[in-house]
């Protein structure tokens, strides 16, 4: 039975990776041009193996410059804004918890935005590190202004709603105030959630960054299912709740600031997927947290490539493409909780 098990896992564990990785070979194949799938393996061969494929310069170039770093970094923050939700809405016991409600996507958002047009920290400070404050200073008021309202997870629901729209504010005033024309459309539409200008660069800090999250995660899913009895509960059971809070809120509030600082502000994915796993794998942490990385990693890169051919010769913001599949899918998932109930 024990040896069943194990290879049940294990070959649920390859089957969700050879979907992840289908998922990036199509990503990296369709688009505004379409590029043929072996040309797409060729380039992966020539690049990462040293292999000798010939290929035409501009279809190698589209594919490694352009199109894989950009459904890498897709598939990361996809990945990072899931865990994001699972451990949020696990350690409030609130559904309605994700990075983009509590608040911390709309501080990221302005600490980025402070950086890139006011000059906050003298050049000493990039975006992430900006976006990371932002993102930190968001939940510190949401925090504090949910202890003042009371203790429930509602209050925390509210706190976030009113952090959100104060930092979006925030965001809307330094653009309006500070950037000229050309930098507030680019701002705006970065905002919505942009991955045109996603390059490999950008994939040497989004990737330890969701690896490093999943990672820090799972080495709490036993206390993160302790955390489903509430917090009395899980200190019973012998967890320092408040080491674990203050850990995975960090590793979160990085993870946020991160993606938000690469792709701007994306909805509905650290809502949605934690959901939509917890139907498919159930409700345990150790298999729930990597199940939630790889669907949310499918989920941006087939919002992504949505983004591009939707609109012919127009790439729309990801964002908008979350959102209109999201809002949906979330309206369909609370409607059958309620009918199980």
């Amino acid at each position: 039975m024990k040896h069943s098990r194990i290879r049940l896992a294990a070959g649920a564990a390859l089957g969700a990776l050879a979907a992840l990785l289908l998922a990036l070979w199509f990503g990296a194949a369709i688009g505004e041009t379409a590029i043929p799938f072996d040309v797409v393996a060729k380039t992966a061969a020539n690049r990462l193996f040293g292999a000798s494929y010939p290929l035409a310069a501009i279809d190698e170039g589209i594919v490694w410059s352009y199109r894989l770093s950009r459904v890498v970094v897709a598939a990361c923050c996809g990945a990072a804004l899931s865990l994001s939700g699972v451990v949020l809405q696990s350690l409030l016991r609130n559904p309605l918890a994700d990075p983009y409600v509590l608040g911390i996507s709309a501080g990221a958002s302005t600490g980025a935005v402070s950086v890139a047009i006011l000059g906050l920290g003298g050049g000493m400070i990039g975006l992430p590190l900006g976006a990371f404050a932002g993102a930190v200073i968001a939940f510190v008021l949401v925090s504090l202004l949910a202890l003042r309202a009371g203790r429930g997870s509602a209050a925390i629901i509210l706190a976030g709603v009113a952090g959100s729209q104060l930092f979006h504010a925030l965001t809307s005033f330094v653009v309006t105030k500070a950037a000229n024309a050309e930098q507030a459309r680019g701002i705006m539409f970065w905002l919505l959630g942009n991955l045109s200008g996603v390059r490999w660069p950008d994939v040497t800090l989004a990737l330890p960054v969701a690896l490093v999250g999943l990672v820090i995660c799972l080495a709490q899913a036993r206390a993160l299912d302790a955390f489903a009895f509430g917090k009395e509960s899980a200190a019973s059971l012998g967890i320092p709740v408040r080491r674990v809070m203050v850990i995975l809120i960090a590793t979160t509030a990085m993870m946020t600031a991160v993606m938000v600082s690469l792709v701007g502000s994306i909805g509905f994915v650290g809502l949605v997927i934690p959901h939509a796993t917890r139907m498919l794998v159930g409700v345990r942490h150790g298999v729930l947290l990597p199940a939630a990385a790889i669907v949310g990693a499918i989920f941006m890169i087939a919002a992504d490539v949505l983004s591009r051919i939707l609109v012919p010769g127009q790439v729309l913001p990801i964002g908008v493409v979350t959102a209109l599949f999201g809002a949906p899918a979330f309206a369909l998932i609370m409607s059958q909780r309620r009918a199980s109930l």
